[in-house]
């Protein structure tokens, strides 16, 4: 059965807001795991914007499923990750314009730097993945970098505004989950997924676990965040058969 993992990268985007101590994004991760959560995500970015090396430190003390840290393939995220030594890192683009990440690492182009990366951060025993576009090329390089995770980044899926398009989008997942766990990497799926369109994926036996953020924060404002991850949960583990929203 596939898990969840808590993004609390936008609790941090309301405690940064107001350059407040609250909500803490640490008290949430607490809250998560007790709802269920199998893992906690945060994404340090270089302009820290919303997780601070604060969180991240605290996270690493307190997390007592699988703290897995998104950054940039840069020298200062390494230093940080050899740090801290999260149980994960997820290696991510990043453009200071965007509102999120809008799409997965080009690693085709960037094969020798990120391969040098990769092997760092596994002589310290860290677990390495690689945020990706659902595209078969980008699969196949996560191998020759010696990824160990490939996380399918879903944000076309998610914005899709149209049945035709999001089966589109769809069968471009399937055939990337597919070729990932052949080549035997491990496949988690990330950005924008919410309680509606969550479900067609659930189907997905190769994807181990689904990291959801933004959805579960905003379902908060009304129910609370302990109820938010719950809910979340239990969809997960109903799976795609009870669940499958449009299809």
């Amino acid at each position: 059965m596939a898990k969840l993992a808590v993004s609390v990268d936008h609790v941090a985007t309301l405690r940064q807001a107001r350059q407040a101590a609250v909500p803490d994004p640490v008290t949430a991760a607490a809250m998560a795991e007790l709802a269920g959560a199998r893992g906690i995500t945060a994404h340090l970015r270089e302009d820290r914007r919303h997780i601070q090396e604060r969180d991240v430190s605290l996270l690493r003390q307190m997390v007592k499923t699988k703290l897995n840290l998104e950054m940039a393939a840069s020298q200062e995220m390494l230093k940080v990750a050899l740090s801290v030594k999260p149980d994960m890192v997820t290696l991510v683009p990043e453009r200071r314009e965007e509102v999120t990440t809008e799409s997965g690492l080009e690693t085709q182009l960037n094969k020798e730097m990120l391969k040098k990366l990769v092997r760092l951060m596994r002589d310290a025993d860290i677990i390495v993945s690689l945020l990706l576009n659902p595209e078969l090329d980008q699969i196949k390089a996560a191998l020759w970098v010696e990824a160990q995770y490939v996380q399918i980044h879903t944000g076309a899926f998610c914005e899709a505004r149209t049945l035709v398009q999001r089966q589109e989008q769809f069968v471009r997942i399937q055939n990337a989950v597919k070729m990932a766990h052949k080549l035997g990497l491990g496949v988690t799926a990330g950005h924008g997924l919410n309680y509606q369109n969550i479900g067609w994926l659930l189907d997905l036996g190769e994807i181990e676990e689904f990291t959801v953020g933004h959805a579960i924060v905003a379902r908060a404002a009304l129910v609370g965040f302990e109820q938010a991850v719950r809910d979340m949960v239990e969809l997960i583990g109903r799976g795609g058969m009870s669940y499958r929203g449009g299809r």
